[in-house]
């Protein structure tokens, strides 16, 4: 070591004391030890200097002449593009590698007094809006996904940014699968409520498709004339088909218990709207065999009002097609769209209405001259106008006069106009819930560039490892008793 950088050496020492308890000479000190700097070729100097500048702190660097803590400016400088913000913007998200002093340092670049990353530019844009606009994340409408997908890992701005990033841009967001704590109650669940799980729980879940399409092929059979007693609309204990009603019925038993019995949470089971199905779909069977073994012949003369309600009850065994949506991802995705479009369904029917309204009651005043029509009222006109909207046209009802028949032109050309708006809305949302489950089956090489990224980071970065590219849901133990 030369003797002026020993020297050098051994003022640095003393001047970190002299920083730490007045720092209004160290901007001067430094400039001073640069212009030595300068002067010497050796290498080992300017290590000393900037070990010094980045252990003398950052905000010796920058100009606080009347500005308060954290208004001072900062430079970036990313791949040449300087970009100027203040650390009170970036203090915001301390656990970032901006936000956080110490991260940031090492990037600190004492001879230009700005931070250098050698990054994506246009990205960054993205990124400092984050910091601006107290976390919102937005993607610059140049950048590919994949790109700033990697800059948000690399400024570690965390699990929350990039799960509102995923949503933005339309990817699924996880959901947390719970699982029972008990490892044999785990398997049972896993065994009749996920068949992709397992090659034995795909073979219970063709099972249970197999008895729920025989359940319905006889529930259409037994209505047949060949098959159904005028005597005895009511099906006995002798009846073939309840043998295979019962057949049927015991297995949505068997199945429906399983899961009851193994499910992580008692409660959330009677939430679910496939188990309500379920439970429905059982009850009139139940129903059924509690009233024939209850009524005896002679008391089951003249009761038409109880034949009635059992009827009833019987029908409600249709809702067992439902069932089929639990293996089936079309009734699922079908499901979520018509939920996701209650909104633009209620819109439909409050036109259809006004529709009706309106073109009854005109068709009513255009006819009401004429002895031979058959709109004798404007509650008659209902059907009609509900037909003529729908395009449906069954012809049971028609206009004679000439009025009548303009209104009716009126009223098919509304209707299709009324039925036209909404959908394209509704489609919409059928395409998205598709594509996602699309998605969510294959992965795209956005997804497994993402998560090559997200491995290779994940050992050296804390809090940037989200991945892009997840299962469809996270399995979770779930304690709730």
């Amino acid at each position: 070591m030369t003797y002026p950088t020993r020297i050098l050496a051994e003022v640095c020492s003393w001047s970190l004391l002299v920083c730490r308890q007045g720092r209004t000479s160290c901007a001067s000190m430094i400039s001073n030890w640069k212009l030595l700097l300068s002067s010497e070729s050796n290498k080992e100097s300017e290590r000393i200097f900037s070990r010094l500048a980045r252990e003398c702190c950052e905000d010796l660097f920058v100009d606080k002449r009347g500005l308060d803590d954290g208004d001072q400016k900062v430079i970036i400088n990313i791949a040449g593009l300087r970009f100027e913000t203040q650390l009170k913007t970036l203090d915001q998200f301390p656990e970032t590698l901006l936000g956080d002093p110490q991260k940031r340092m090492d990037y600190f670049d004492p001879m230009r007094n700005e931070y250098f990353f050698d990054r994506n530019r246009p990205s960054f844009d993205g990124i400092l809006y984050y910091y601006q606009s107290g976390g919102k994340i937005r993607r610059p409408a140049n950048v590919p996904l994949d790109v700033f997908a990697d800059e948000i890992i690399f400024y570690e701005l965390g699990s929350e940014a990039m799960e509102q990033f995923r949503e933005d841009e339309g990817f699924i967001k996880d959901t947390v699968i719970p699982l029972p704590t008990n490892d044999v109650y785990k398997q049972f669940w896993l065994l009749f409520e996920y068949p992709e799980s397992s090659n034995a729980a795909r073979g219970v879940a063709l099972v249970s498709v197999f008895v729920i399409v025989i359940s319905i092929i006889i529930f259409c059979m037994e209505t047949l004339p060949e098959f159904r007693d005028e005597s005895d609309p009511v099906p006995t204990f002798s009846d073939p088909f309840f043998f295979i009603e019962t057949a049927c019925i015991s297995w949505f038993f068997f199945e429906l218990f399983v899961r009851f019995a193994v499910c992580p949470s008692k409660r959330e089971f009677f939430h679910n709207l496939m188990n309500m199905i379920d439970i429905i779909s059982i009850i009139p069977y139940f129903v059924t065999v509690v009233t024939e073994l209850a009524t005896t012949p002679q008391e089951s003369s003249g009761q038409n009002m109880s034949l009635a309600i059992l009827r009833i009850i019987r029908l409600v065994r249709v809702f067992r097609i439902f069932k089929l949506s639990r293996h089936s991802k079309g009734l699922q995705i079908l499901g979520q769209t018509l939920k996701a479009s209650m909104r633009e369904l209620g819109l439909l029917i409050f036109f259809l209405f006004i529709g009706v309204i309106l073109f009854s009651s005109a068709i009513y005043f255009a006819e009401v001259d004429e002895p031979n029509t058959q709109f004798v009222s404007i509650p008659d006109g209902f059907w009609w106008a509900v037909v003529t909207m729908t395009t449906v046209g069954y012809g049971d009802m028609c206009p004679i006069t000439m009025g009548g028949k303009m209104v009716g032109t009126l009223c098919a050309i509304a209707g299709v106009l009324t039925i036209a708006l909404p959908v394209p809305v509704i489609v919409s949302n059928f395409n998205y819930f598709y594509h996602r489950e699309t998605e969510a089956e294959d992965k795209t090489p956005f997804s497994d560039a993402v998560e090559q990224a997200m491995k290779g980071d994940s050992s050296t970065k804390q809090g940037s490892n989200t991945s892009l590219n997840k299962p469809n849901g996270i399995w979770q133990n779930d304690r709730k008793k």
